[in-house]
């Protein structure tokens, strides 16, 4: 960079060391064939008809300069090579420089040979040459060449704008035109050649995109939002000097890119105080930074990497006026629509006129203020001149095209004599990538939207009832701005401010839901139906390989799954998957009898399946049974038949679930790019089966996932980052664990479970029991010093998970990753509340993008993004709970239900809800939720009609007549509701402190028409209970009904989008 500011970049692969440098020759074939294939199929059209290119490199220079013969030195060697000239025939390439270089560029010999067929020819210049010779050389050949090819007199093009600096260079220019060689100029020709670009170069615009957004956010906005907030006064240079060095030493910024790779497009402009200009050439002034209310300040950022340019500007807007207010709308839409626009297909005028449309369309009096153009193209010039988003250029855009799309309006008038306030600007700029369908914003994750570019202070009374006044005699009103810093205005309460903005919040979810049903949009689920099919159940495939029967009694094949059974002095087998039921009984004359019932096709919980409907007129055996005087062989059947049974429908189950699995990316481990990070000594849930002892595991992120695993090879989990939605970490404070949690896109197999929901964790302290029984003193120094090794133990876990926390943020912050927009999220205590979402009660807290609950199983995660209001529900009447209904913007899937929240956090949850743009609505009694969302969906039109959501506003219902009293029919309590049973019946739902070796069960409770001895008598003994002893009243036999009848709510699935942080 001390040698030449435009000729810092490295190919991608090569790499430099001193003096040392390598020419990728991977590249460089590449490139050269695109340069001479593009060359010949645009001869006449963009390379003036050349028969040969001449291109001069001027000597280094110390000023920002984007010339095109660097840029094709960079782009086809990967480095800049001053005071060479570059001459290309259809069969020989001419290097004119000096030794030094001519011995690099010696490699390239065999790779031009081998890719175009030319020969690379070096002329060698000495310090004390002036050349001359070797030029004459150069022409001489040129004109063999030509004339070989029945050319007399060739056309040589040149880059006619670049005038020639140094000696070398000035008596080249003169030699050319002097030779009598006719001469064109070739810039149009190069423009197009470096407009489209190849993977490498996307990668080095999103690596400088990284590097300019991650400036704006962590490095302008904070300074600024102080210098303001603080009341500093600072001038825009040194504004500007502090942004450079942050882009020359990239880690200020959190960005890990090497900082002989990056280098500034321009330096960084800060414009406020009325004198605004909004060129690319435009400077920072020495002027103090104006941020008075009515104010704007324009800042703009571009950095590079590997000599590929970035841009970035944002307008930031100081207790905005009506005027600024809107300017500002117009500007933000235009700005988005010549986005939209550049479509491969379309002209590269659509972007401008897409832009003037919406100016025109929604403030056609700022339509003289609009820049001339929308923009240029961008990449190793900062402008490319060829693609200049104006209304005049008819070029087509193409894929992998890179643009950096710059609108403002210059000179708008603000209503005050202030002259620092006068006149201001808007401008905004982004790096935009041509995709296949759609463009993608490289610097979109520095916010343009309103909330966070326009700022609030009222600090002058005088001066903000001003713009409310002229807002009113308008019509208009001032957008809400990001953050209030100070306000002297307490006159109206926090339950009245939030009730107007609940109230604005109503009115746009019920507009928002009216266009999502109009647009027929009420089932945004995953309807796909997952049937389960059976393969055909074999056993034996013919007679022959049945086993020979030892005796006439029932005999259980383990190798091939089946029971052989005595029928009529016949072995006849049965797959064990056709067994139901098994069990045993004896009576009073020592008999012991086996009952075995088989499951039937078409009978009510045993529906046909492709295997029945294969043989539609066979006729089953339902059930059979066998007697014995043995009872202990009886025993030893049963137990056999049960336990073969079980291991068959166990895989048959896990294989089924893992056919419904999303296919995953395959992990890419670390090796040798960089050292894995790791956790050791984690527990997971859900936890791997088996009987064997629990063994804790290293959790590993490698280069696209995690990888957990244990020492046995069977227990290892890959969880992919383009799989997780959401990551949490939460350290122990009152809870015995830190963990992590993974919440997924697509299921995933832990163990034999399908699971969305993946934890890791520690145990911050043992759980030890007091066997003494008696009180120890609070002074007892073996009581204090325990305590001590707790805390300390617990600050080492929760600093361990949070160094593996940040590094995996780190990790993710790399430009490969920013289309996950993965981060690990972090609960917020303060704002946690009890409540019981599935069987018992758990802490419930808010994250920026989710609410959750990850001790308890089965763990909680709704997004925010997903709900579409929330019903708080017995709220009032003296009651000491009330209940929360989360109503999903999914109309198809069930509401989330968290009940007996205490009545002391109400209103921290509303304030919660209001901070976060949910509509809330508060109800007095439980509503049947399935029948209101059955009747949206059958009916949208009436429910759009009727006013949306508003039936639940209590306000609005109680101001109207009480006789109305049609609209709540159907809207039964909940204590109507129909008996529903649960989706999800996590078998490891207790507490982490208390879990236990998993439990077998037996799937052993579906109801069939032939039914068990144990069947039959728990219906005789509920029956007896039922009815009661004779002395019973009848008051206590409808008491024990009711207490009988119990009902249990479908806990719904938890998978939301990830929801943009705040700053």
């Amino acid at each position: 960079m001390a040698e030449n500011r435009n000729g810092n970049a490295q190919s991608a692969n090569g790499t430099a060391s001193g003096n040392a440098y390598s020419i990728n020759l991977e590249t460089f074939s590449t490139r050269l064939k695109t340069f001479y294939s593009h060359w010949k199929e645009t001869k006449s059209d963009l390379w003036g008809s050349a028969d040969v290119l001449a291109i001069a490199t001027p000597p280094a220079s110390e000023d920002l300069r984007y010339l095109k013969s660097s840029a094709l030195n960079i782009w086809l060697l990967g480095y800049e090579f001053p005071e060479t000239i570059m001459v290309f025939t259809k069969k020989q390439i001419h290097f004119l420089c000096s030794q030094k270089k001519a011995s690099l560029l010696g490699v390239v010999k065999k790779s031009a040979m081998d890719a175009v067929g030319v020969d690379v020819v070096p002329h060698v210049k000495a310090k004390t040459d002036d050349g001359i010779g070797l030029m004459d050389g150069i022409f001489s050949a040129v004109r063999s060449l030509s004339k070989a090819d029945g050319n007399d007199n060739p056309i040589v093009g040149y880059i006619s704008r670049e005038t020639p600096e140094g000696k070398l260079l000035e008596t080249w220019d003169d030699r050319l035109k002097n030779t009598g060689f006719q001469l064109s100029d070739v810039t149009n020709g190069l423009s197009d050649l470096f407009a489209v670009k190849d993977q490498d170069e996307i990668m080095n615009v999103k690596k400088a995109g990284y590097l300019t957004y991650s400036v704006m956010n962590k490095i302008v906005v904070p300074k600024l939002e102080n210098v303001i907030d603080e009341e500093k006064k600072i001038s825009h240079s040194s504004l500007m000097d502090e942004t450079e060095k942050a882009i020359l030493e990239p880690t200020k910024a959190g960005v890990k890119l090497k900082a002989e790779n990056v280098d500034i497009c321009y330096p960084p402009i800060f414009q406020s105080g009325g004198e605004f200009d909004l060129k690319p050439s435009a400077a920072s002034n020495d002027e103090l930074l104006y941020y008075d209310s009515g104010s704007v300040v324009i800042c703009a950022v571009g950095s590079r990497y590997n000599s590929y340019c970035s841009n970035i500007a944002r307008s930031f807007l100081i207790d905005a006026t009506p005027v600024q207010s809107k300017a500002y709308e117009a500007l933000l839409k235009a700005h988005e629509a010549a986005i939209s626009a550049l479509k491969p297909g379309n002209k590269v005028s659509a972007a401008y006129q897409a832009a003037l449309s919406e100016v025109e369309k929604d403030a056609p009096e700022l339509v003289p203020n609009l820049t001339k153009n929308a923009g240029t193209g961008i990449g190793l010039e900062f402008r490319e001149s060829g693609l200049i988003l104006n209304a005049k250029n008819d070029r087509v855009v193409k894929a992998k095209m890179i643009f950096n799309v710059s609108i403002g309006f210059q000179n708008l008038q603000n209503q005050t004599n202030n002259p620092k306030k006068q006149t201001f600007s808007l401008l905004l700029a982004d790096t935009v990538i041509v995709g296949d369908k759609n463009p993608d914003v490289v610097t979109s994750k520095s916010s343009k939207a309103v909330k966070d570019v326009a700022y609030s202070f009222n600090e002058d009374e005088e001066e903000e009832e001003q713009p409310k006044a002229k807002a009113e005699a308008n019509g208009t009103e001032a957008f809400p701005s990001k953050t209030t810093l100070r306000s002297d205005n307490h006159e109206i309460s926090k339950e009245e401010l939030r009730r107007h903005h609940q109230a604005e919040l109503a009115r746009q979810k019920n507009e928002e839901t009216a266009r999502r049903l109009a647009g027929g949009g009420n089932g945004a689920g995953d309807t796909r139906s997952s049937a389960r099919t059976t393969t055909d159940l074999i056993a034996y495939k013919n007679v022959n390989d049945l086993p020979p029967p030892k005796a006439m009694m029932i005999q259980i094949d383990q190798k091939n799954e089946a029971v052989l059974l005595p029928i009529y002095g016949i072995m006849v087998p049965f797959h064990v998957a056709t067994i139901r039921t098994v069990s045993s009984q004896q009576d009073t004359n020592r008999n012991c009898y086996i009952r075995i019932i088989f499951t039937v096709p078409g009978t009510p919980f045993s529906p046909h399946d492709t295997n029945s409907m294969k043989h539609q007129g066979a006729i089953y055996l339902k059930e059979v049974s066998f007697r014995s005087k043995d009872p202990r062989h009886i025993s030893e059947v049963v137990g056999a038949i049960k336990t073969l049974r079980r291991q068959v429908m166990a895989r048959e189950s896990e294989r089924a679930e893992r056919a419904t699995l999303v296919t995953q990316e395959k992990l890419q481990l670390a090796g040798n790019r960089f050292k894995p990070i790791k956790l050791h000594d984690l527990w997971i849930r859900p936890v791997f089966g088996g009987r064997g002892r629990k063994i804790p595991g290293t959790l590993e992120a490698h280069v696209n996932g995690f990888r957990y695993s244990t020492t046995r090879p069977e227990e290892r989990v890959e969880v992919m980052f383009g799989n997780i939605k959401h990551a949490f970490f939460q350290p122990a404070e009152k809870e015995m664990i830190t963990l992590v949690h993974f919440h997924l896109h697509n299921h995933i197999m832990v163990g034999n479970k399908k699971t969305k929901d993946v934890q890791f964790y520690v145990e911050v302290m043992d759980v030890v029991q007091t066997l003494g029984g008696g009180k120890r003193s609070a002074y007892d120094p073996d009581e204090i010093e325990e305590e001590q090794r707790e805390r300390n133990r617990k600050n080492k876990i929760n600093m361990d998970f949070q160094s593996f926390v940040n590094r995996v943020n780190d990790l993710w912050g790399q430009p490969q990753f920013s289309g996950l927009d993965l981060e690990f999220d972090q609960p917020l205590r303060d704002l946690g509340f009890h409540g019981v979402p599935f069987k018992s009660s758990a802490f419930i807290v808010p994250t920026s993008s989710c609410l959750v609950e990850l001790v308890e199983t089965p763990f909680l995660v709704v997004t925010l993004s997903e709900i579409e209001i929330v019903n708080l529900e017995r709220v009032g009447l003296g009651q000491k709970n009330f209940d929360m209904t989360v109503v999903f913007k999914d109309f198809k899937r069930d509401v989330l239900r968290i009940d007996s929240i205490p009545s002391s956090s109400l209103d921290g949850i509303k304030e919660w809800f209001d901070t976060t743009d949910i509509k809330y609505y508060e109800s007095k009694l439980n509503l049947n939720w399935r029948q209101i969302l059955k009747t949206i969906l059958d009916d949208p039109q009436s429910f759009i009609d009727d006013g949306g959501w508003e039936f639940l506003n209590l306000e609005a219902s109680d101001s109207e007549s009480d006789n109305s009293q049609e609209s709540d029919q159907g809207y039964v309590p909940s204590d109507m509701e129909e008996e529903s049973v649960s989706e999800e019946e996590d078998s490891d739902s207790k507490s982490l402190v208390d879990s236990e070796e998993e439990e077998e069960e037996e799937d052993d409770s579906e109801e069939e028409n032939g039914k068990t001895w144990e069947e039959l008598e728990r219906e005789a003994s509920n029956a007896d209970r039922e009815k009661g002893v004779e002395s019973d009243s009848e008051e206590e036999r409808k008491r024990r009904k009711i207490k009988a009848f119990g009902k249990s709510r479908a806990p719904p699935s938890s998978g939301f989008p990830k929801r943009t942080k705040l700053r």
